[in-house]
């Protein structure tokens, strides 16, 4: 069985593609200004060390743009593997309970990583290239976030949203 038909029994639906570069500034002038992506939201994950923020284009599809954050080392190993380029980072599906998809990826004999199931805004976990035919990919079941004031694009590479740090982006 290959890994499509394995997402498709998760009742996974494709939610976007997530892009790395050393600056999200250098990648606004492609997804935002040449293809037209409308800025959606973005913040920091401190605790990983990245900053992100996602646009949405006419047809309701999304790309992450993703960076790091000023000292973090989380996206090294990825810039050795693209020779310092960035680029296609990971591809995220949502699914309707994780944890069902947890042990069903397990029961097929699937290796996870990144599991982060106790969040109740966002719980995610993720197969490796090795085990998805050289593809990072992502599973994510997300919750409510009523309560959150939205960023704008602007916030965002200053360092204030949601969850930012301070710092601006380079």
């Amino acid at each position: 069985m290959d890994i499509a038909q394995e997402l498709a029994g998760l009742n996974a639906t494709f939610d976007h593609t997530a892009v790395a570069a050393r600056r999200i500034r250098d990648l606004l002038p492609i997804y935002r200004d040449l293809l037209g992506g409308v800025f959606v939201s973005g913040g920091d994950n401190v605790a990983h060390g990245y900053r992100t923020l996602q646009l949405r284009y006419p047809n309701g599809s999304k790309i992450e743009l993703m960076e790091p954050l000023a000292g973090s080392t989380f996206f090294d190993s990825f810039f050795e593997l693209t020779r310092g380029r960035g680029g296609v980072h990971h591809l995220n599906f949502h699914v309707p309970d994780i944890h069902a998809a947890v042990e069903a990826l397990r029961e097929r004999g699937y290796s996870l990583f990144g599991l982060n199931l106790d969040d109740p805004r966002w719980r995610d976990v993720f197969l490796h290239p090795k085990e998805a035919h050289g593809v990072l990919i992502q599973l994510a079941q997300p919750g409510p976030r009523d309560d959150e004031r939205v960023p704008t694009l602007e916030d965002v590479l200053a360092g204030h949203g949601r969850r930012g740090n301070g710092i601006p982006s380079p």
